[in-house]
Order: C-alpha cells, then sequence, then structure tokens
C-alpha cells in the first residue's frame, strides 16, 4: 500500500506530506476558529488584563516549543514519529472544547497550555516525518506545501467564527459556543492520520546525544540569530488587540486576520520553491526585514486604514520563514539527528517568545502598545543585521 502511495506523488511530493497538510488544515480550521476569540473574550467577557494575555500566550507557546525538542529527541531515539503525532493531535483537539468552562483567565491558561502541549508533542515528530519523505532540493516546496494547507486552515477558521458569532450574536455565551464548535473540524484531523505512513528508519545510536555539541557551526549561528528574533516577536494575539485599539470592531479585526493568514497561505509555497532556488538563507533574511517593517508599522501608523496592508504584507514575513526555516534546519542534519534539531530550532523560538509575549504585554501596559512594536521591530532588524554579519558566503542552502 505504500509503494502505491509513493508511485502517486503530489507536485512531485510524497502523498503522505499532502495527508499531513490535510491534517493541518483541519487543525487550524480548529485552532483559528478561536485564537482571534480569545484575546477579546479573555479582556471583555473574562475581565483579565492585557497582561495576562501576555503570560497565557507566552506560557502555552513557550511551553509547546520546549516539548518539541524533548519530544524530537525521543523520536529520533525510538526511530519512531507517527505514535507522536497522533498523540499530539489528539491532545490539542480534546483542549479546544473545554474552554468553554472558562471562568477565569487561570483556566484559559490551563486549557491554552495543554493545547499547545500537544503541539510541542508533534510538531517536531511531525517536521522530520516530511523531511524524511523528501530529498533535499525539495525541502522547500514541501515544507512550503505544509505551511500553505495549514494556513489555508487559518483562513477558514476565523471564517467560520465570524458566522457563527454573526448567528449567535457577541454574548458571552457565543464565545463558549464556537469554542465547543471547534473540536469537530480538530477531530476530522486526528482521523485522517492514521492513513499517514510512517517509514521506518533505524536511528544510529541507541542513546543519543543531547547537547549542543551534536549541533554543526552553520546550525548554531542560525539557531543563535533566531534566539535574537524571537525575543521580540510576541505573540501574534498583540496584533489583534493593536488592530482593536486603533478602531476596527471584532468583525474587521477577524477580516484582517483572515487576510494574513490568506497572504500566508498562497505565497508559502512559492516562498518554499523560491528557497530551493535561491538559498534558504537570502529568503529568510529578507523574512526577518520584512517582519521588522511591519512592527514599525504597527508602532507608528495610527490610521486604521493601514491594518490592512501590515495584515497583508505580515503574511509574506511568515510565508518567508515558517517553513523556509524548517526545510533549512532539517539539510543541514542527518536523519538521526533530524527531529532533535527541529525540536530545538523550535524550543529556542518559545522560550525567547515566551520573554517576548511577557515583555510586550508589560510595555504595553506600562508605556502604551507602540513601545511592544517598536521593541519587536529592533529586535527583528537586529536579528538581521547577526545574520548578514555572521553568514559570510550564500551555499546551497
Amino acid at each position: 500500500m505504500d509503494g502505491q502511495m509513493e508511485k502517486k506523488k503530489i507536485m512531485g511530493l510524497s502523498p503522505n506530506v499532502a495527508v499531513l497538510g490535510g491534517v493541518s488544515l483541519f487543525t487550524d480550521i480548529s485552532s483559528e476558529m478561536l485564537y482571534p476569540l480569545v484575546p477579546i473574550f479573555l479582556t471583555t467577557v473574562l475581565g483579565a488584563p492585557v497582561a495576562a494575555l501576555g503570560l497565557i500566550e507566552g506560557a502555552a507557546e513557550g511551553t509547546a516549543n520546549v516539548l518539541k525538542v524533548f519530544s524530537g529527541w525521543w523520536s529520533d531515539r525510538t526511530g519512531r514519529r507517527k505514535p507522536f503525532v497522533i498523540g499530539g493531535y489528539g491532545l490539542s483537539a480534546f483542549s479546544k472544547p473545554l474552554l468553554a468552562l472558562a471562568a477565569g483567565w487561570p483556566f484559559v491558561l490551563l486549557m491554552r497550555l495543554a493545547d499547545r502541549s500537544g503541539k510541542g508533542l508533534r510538531s517536531a515528530a511531525r517536521d522530520a516525518l516530511i523531511a524524511d519523505y523528501t530529498g533535499e532540493k525539495d525541502r522547500g516546496k514541501a515544507f512550503g506545501l505544509h505551511r500553505a494547507m495549514d494556513s489555508m486552515g487559518a483562513v477558514l477558521g476565523p471564517l467560520l467564527a465570524l458566522w457563527f458569532m454573526s448567528h449567535y450574536g457577541e454574548s458571552p455565551e457565543a464565545y463558549r459556543k464556537v469554542f465547543l464548535w471547534a473540536f469537530l473540524p480538530a477531530a476530522l484531523g486526528v482521523m485522517l492520520l492514521f492513513i499517514v505512513k510512517e517509514r521506518p528508519f533505524s536511528a544510529k545510536f541507541k542513546k543519543p546525544s543531547f547537547g549542543w555539541g551534536i549541533f554543526n557551526k552553520d546550525l548554531k549561528v542560525f539557531l543563535l540569530v533566531n534566539l535574537v528574533f524571537y525575543l521580540g516577536n510576541s505573540s501574534d494575539a498583540f496584533l489583534i488587540l493593536r488592530a482593536k485599539d486603533m478602531g476596527l470592531s471584532m468583525v474587521t479585526v477577524i477580516l484582517a486576520y483572515v487576510l494574513y493568514n490568506l497572504v500566508y497561505s498562497l505565497a508559502s509555497l512559492p516562498a518554499g520553491i523560491l528557497a530551493d532556488r535561491l538559498g534558504k538563507r537570502r529568503v529568510f533574511f529578507i523574512g526577518l526585514l520584512v517582519f521588522s517593517a511591519v512592527y514599525f508599522g504597527f508602532a507608528l501608523l495610527g490610521d486604521p486604514k493601514w491594518i490592512w496592508m501590515l495584515f497583508a504584507v505580515y503574511g509574506l514575513y511568515t510565508a518567508m520563514t515558517d517553513g523556509v526555516g524548517k526545510a533549512y534546519v532539517s539539510v543541514l542534519v542527518g536523519e538521526s539527528h533530524r527531529a532533535t534539531a527541529l525540536g530545538a530550532y523550535n524550543m529556542i523560538a518559545g522560550l525567547a517568545g515566551f520573554l517576548a509575549s511577557l515583555a510586550a504585554g508589560l510595555l504595553w501596559t506600562a508605556l502604551g502598545p507602540q513601545a511592544a512594536f517598536i521593541y519587536g521591530g529592533a529586535a527583528a532588524a537586529l536579528a538581521a543585521a547577526l545574520f548578514w554579519v555572521l553568514v559570510k558566503r550564500e551555499t546551497s542552502h
């Protein structure tokens, strides 16, 4: 069966890559039904301060990304990918409808931690599985296709949320009903996983090394650049709050967020193909500059009409860094350390992102939203400068 599937290539890629993209599509529909609503639910329905939002999002994403390195290492050690993927997606699916029971922000924190723990358990193994089924010259395309399908879920999810909110109204109970409906696409995603085929591999060590020394110089430089970048890359929830702060209605905010994800989805595959042809380093570097420009824009442009352009350009940043960064990491390490390296990449993003979200919440509360976005834009500009200085030559990577 696996051999028959492999003969039916999709865009020159293994069908397993497309199926994993479908899983992410349904999962992201579920997640993104909730994501633009949770900041508004927290601050208006539950009365939580913006600093609590920073704590929740920072802790949730930080937990996910710390878990990625350990689950990746465990996947490399056992030579298995699929159990981690199924377990992670399953945990996330069951945590989402429980948000409907929230009476205060600590319970939201608990559910977000459970949801993101599922992401932490699955992500490194899933990304390694995509790389396992893809040749090095097509890694950008493979991760680009996966991110395109994933982000299309982030287009459909908020639109579904908007439809439900228009049907139920904007009462506190309406938010809770949407949280319950979000379980259905998440469950469909988990069911799809059972047709994904795992290509077993033999780990080349019984007790894999787990330390900085297993990575080569190029990967260490890339991880350092990402550490600096993610120290200013706060949760996207702050972009949603900023749009609302600038006078947009809840409906308009969600539509702007949909525009971001639509651009992200449409640009991900072309960005991946471009990275394969021009070099993953170059495309990622440009993505850092785009992020910096967008964050400075959110800080300095006060007219609400700019929100649409800023969200659209932000989609280009994500397309040029998310899948491209994973593809770049995957070609810098061998198969036996691949999930560990991808997990380390995400762990750094998560730990630094946790601090960034805390900092953004505190800066917003103390000095206003402009300070939070200037901080993020400056960190991205510094990361781009470091990347330019430390990487002195361009290779096929």
